[in-house]
């Protein structure tokens, strides 16, 4: 009968992956006298009352949202004399969030303290990337937050008190969209910059604002990667990418450590009933617009499996793929696949003759 179970876990997680609600979860630190300890908020009327007024409007702000609001806020609370998030971070490790963002009035230690905590978290497969105020990290896991002079008449924001909003923006952005252009409506001014200046400041991984004349805006969602590899490249400076990256590589983890690790025998067959529900989800994806149409590939890794075996005293020599791909390989399954993220319309070039 196959494995019905991989089957629809599969078809389910693209499922969810397609719909544009489900995803976008973020978690926020403050640091406040009262409300210690951790909230899971869906909307802004659950934020505690009891917060001071500027933790309360840090929280607002991220679920304002895009497109779509966050789908959930995490806020862990931490006490005012805390400045070195060690207990909320703590928390926020047994949670899997979308964004982390530390509290709004967070010191130069504490960026960096977070940076490294999102390096040691993904080290373990999380998918957690953070929004920071002014740190040039280049590690595109990292958005480097760094406009200043926002104001929305009234009030002037510091770039750190702003980074809720820019991740609460990130969270509610459809996997078909990039952030990039994305209006800050309740902005009235930023600190400008001109053409030549901004380009400088998103080639160096900076996220930052810009004013068209008529509203304040992202400019392009990237991230803080500046340096790239020949198996690391340009494409994975856009948020976008990156998100979707995440989401594909979280929803293959959790299925196959869900329905298949310990359930099966590690037979051809079993094998490419895994291979087969995987290669449904990645054309769904397809079908939706998130991955290129006919650029998904999943199949058996031969030159991995071929490794295995000559490391395992089997001489491989006159085998052939069919062969390497029947082989026994104990508790491993080896596959190999690619896949390619449809980037967002941003850059329209138009030659009009009259």
């Amino acid at each position: 009968m196959g494995l019905p179970s991989i089957d629809i876990t599969f078809k389910t997680a693209a499922y969810a992956a397609i719909n544009m609600s489900d995803k976008g979860y973020l978690g926020l630190i403050v640091r406040d006298t009262k409300a210690a300890g951790k909230h899971r908020l869906t909307r802004a009327a659950q934020i505690p009352e009891t917060l001071s007024a500027d933790n309360k409007a840090y929280i607002q702000r991220a679920f304002t949202g895009y497109v779509n609001p966050p789908k959930a806020v995490y806020v862990f609370v931490t006490g005012a004399d805390d400045t070195n998030l060690a207990e909320a971070l703590a928390y926020f490790a047994t949670q899997e969030v979308d964004y982390l963002c530390g509290p709004p009035d967070m010191t130069e230690a504490e960026t960096t303290a977070l940076l490294q905590w999102v390096k040691d978290r993904r080290s373990e497969h999380s998918h957690v990337k953070c929004v920071l105020p002014n740190n040039t990290a280049n590690y595109d896991p990292a958005i480097n937050f760094v406009a200043t002079g926002m104001t929305d008449g009234e009030v002037t924001y510091t770039t750190a008190e702003y980074c809720s909003r820019i991740a609460g923006i990130l969270a509610g952005t459809p996997w078909t969209m990039s952030a990039t252009y994305a209006p800050l409506p309740e902005l009235t001014d930023v600190d400008r910059m001109d053409t030549e200046t901004a380009d400088a400041a998103i080639d160096a991984g900076k996220l930052i604002l810009i004013h068209d004349g008529r509203q304040v805006k992202i400019g392009r969602a990237v991230n803080s990667l500046t340096t790239v590899l020949p198996d690391h490249g340009e494409t994975f400076k856009k948020i976008k990418i990156l998100e979707v990256i995440d989401r594909v590589d979280a929803d293959f983890r959790a299925t196959i450590e869900d329905t298949f690790i310990g359930k099966y025998a590690n037979s051809y067959d079993n094998r490419m009933l895994l291979i087969t529900a995987g290669r449904v989800y990645l054309q769904q994806l397809e079908a939706a617009g998130i991955l290129q149409q006919g650029a998904s590939v999943l199949d058996i890794d031969v030159d991995a499996v071929r490794s295995y075996l000559d490391t395992h005293g089997t001489n491989t020599d006159d085998m052939d793929d069919d062969a390497l791909r029947h082989a026994d390989t104990g508790s491993n399954v080896f596959l190999t696949g690619t896949f390619k993220v449809l980037d967002a319309i941003e850059d329209v070039t138009i030659k009009i003759t009259v």
